[in-house]
């Protein structure tokens, strides 16, 4: 599998082009998969379901089937966050996926910028940053690619282009 991660401060919009990313690069043929962090306490389970009971009683996962959809729930219960190469190789294999989050990981990256914000860039701390997707210019220097935030078909094609180079295989 090849992988780029979006990194951005929060507020960036990181999850917005993601949504519109994925219909983009699935309609020319490829597989791709998502893997997002989550830096609050966040739950997908609710309570008065069966699966709630049984994580809530004690079970270190729980898996959770119909004939639309499965999901796998682990309860770390004291254990550390799995690292990214561990969440990774969760996955089944497809043909690209797209990491929101882990902007700290060592992984190839779009950065993703939002001049409103008012944050730093990233790209300058960060070797790993491929390419640039945003709402102004990038700053003088900047010598990779750069699409603008709201042209997702320019993002697409400057992901298409870093994966083509090599982009890293997992697996």
């Amino acid at each position: 599998m090849r992988l780029i991660g979006l990194a951005g401060w929060s507020g960036a919009g990181k999850t917005t082009l993601l949504a519109r990313l994925i219909p983009c690069l699935t309609a020319r043929g490829l597989v791709v998969s998502t893997l997002k962090h989550a830096h609050h306490d966040f739950d997908l389970d609710q309570p008065g379901k069966d699966s709630h009971t049984h994580r809530q009683a004690g079970a270190h996962q729980v898996l959770i089937s119909s004939a639309r959809r499965w999901a796998l729930m682990s309860e770390l219960r004291g254990a550390p966050e799995p690292p990214l190469d561990v969440l990774l190789r969760r996955l089944d294999p497809v043909d690209l996926v797209l990491v929101e989050g882990f902007k700290r990981d060592p992984i190839p990256k779009l950065e993703i910028h939002r001049a409103a914000n008012g944050k730093s860039w990233l790209h300058p701390g960060d070797p790993l940053i491929r390419a640039i997707a945003s709402d102004v210019p990038p700053p003088v220097g900047w010598n990779g690619g750069h699409a603008a935030l709201d042209d997702v078909e320019a993002v697409a094609a400057l992901i298409l282009r870093h994966a083509a180079e090599g982009l890293p295989w997992v697996r």
